[in-house]
């Protein structure tokens, strides 16, 4: 094979642990939210310069308490701050694993692709003649223009 950008193997030990390990994430992350793309259109978003004017008036508003109404959840602003302080790092972390993850999977399927060809060259090649038309056929299906799941027309239909 003229191309292998990675050699690894996932064994069932590795595996369990990988599931078990995103088992206590979703266990310990059970408060995160699934919202749907027309909620994510309406909610007020904060970037870069939003955060910066956000977290000087938690500071601002929890050195002052006494000038906001006493339904106004202070305790609860200040506490979507911190935990925004904390997931962010994390965050951080998982996003960087999962595009090695991505990057790994279009790694895996560029090697599985290229020997799949090489492969499929050799076979045309050396498999003259040793019985393996069939399965020549069957790989040959990969590169066929017509789409073999459309139904053939019936011309008793159209009338």
């Amino acid at each position: 094979m003229s191309q292998n950008l990675i050699d690894m193997n996932l064994t069932a030990e590795n595996l369990s642990a990988i599931d078990t390990a995103f088992t206590q994430l979703e266990t310990q992350l059970t408060g995160l939210l699934a919202l749907t793309p027309a909620k994510r259109r309406e909610l007020s978003k904060m970037g870069d310069k939003s955060e910066a004017f956000c977290r000087q008036a938690v500071n601002i508003l929890s050195e002052n308490p006494g000038i906001l109404p006493r339904d106004f959840d202070l305790e609860g602003l200040q506490r979507d701050l911190a935990t925004l302080d904390a997931l962010r790092p994390r965050m951080i972390r998982f996003t960087k694993l999962y595009k090695r993850m991505q990057d790994t999977d279009m790694a895996l399927g560029s090697d599985l692709m290229t020997g799949s060809l090489e492969g499929y060259a050799f076979l045309k090649v050396a498999g003259k003649g040793k019985g393996l038309d069939e399965l020549k056929k069957m790989l040959a299906a990969r590169f066929s223009r017509r789409s073999p799941a459309a139904p053939p027309e019936d011309p008793a239909a159209s009338q």
